[in-house]
């Protein structure tokens, strides 16, 4: 099924994902967009929001995806506004991927909305399922993290680095681990973590 000129992707039901002409052809096309953007210049933000605008489904302001970014379609990102992703991030966005505003992405972190068939002649057969992805606001995900299809983590939460988050974590907690689980909330007393530093630099 063709969808606006582009191939329709169901979402929570199997599909043949692999092996799929049709479906190959636009993560083709948006490999390439991936690899023009990773050539730019990393003082060049104007060329690489502009590049970006190309790659991404939507996208808010004061948005930077440090080089190099990776992902499947594309037009299945959602990205808010004051978005920071830092150096290798790879969306396979099958399903929506959706990022709040105030987010933080830490390097080498991994958003992946496909599941593949446990059944191995379903799986040799290229059966898949693609389930979205939900970020809240002012969420902040730790280096090397990977965030497994449909996953939302709400607004506030903080994700350890190294955490493989296989089910959804609630909004303003500290989560951490394989698989990530809760650890705390976040109180008060983390605003007090550590002293403000109030003199000048000179």
């Amino acid at each position: 099924m063709n969808c606006g000129g582009r191939p329709h992707i169901p979402t929570n039901c199997y599909f043949q994902g692999c092996y799929n002409p049709e479906l190959e052809q636009e993560i083709k096309k948006c490999k390439e967009k991936c690899f023009r953007y990773n050539q730019l210049s990393p003082v060049d933000l104007d060329a690489q929001r502009n590049m970006l605008a190309e790659i991404l489904g939507e996208m808010g302001d004061h948005v930077i995806i440090t080089p190099p970014f990776w992902c499947d379609y594309g037009y299945h990102i959602k990205i808010g506004n004051r978005f920071y992703a830092n150096h290798n991030m790879i969306i396979t966005d099958g399903a929506n991927v959706t990022f709040g505003d105030d987010v933080w992405i830490a390097p080498n972190c991994c958003f992946t909305t496909a599941e593949h068939a446990v059944d191995p002649e379903q799986r040799k057969a290229g059966i898949e399922v693609a389930k979205p992805i939900t970020i809240g606001n002012c969420v902040w995900i730790g280096a090397g993290s990977t965030i497994l299809a449909g996953v939302t983590i709400g607004d506030g939460a903080v994700i350890g680095a190294g955490s493989v988050v296989t089910r959804s974590i609630p909004g303003n907690v500290v989560a951490v681990g394989v698989p990530c689980k809760v650890l705390r909330e976040i109180t008060q007393e983390d605003s007090r973590r550590y002293p403000m530093y109030e003199n000048g630099m000179g």
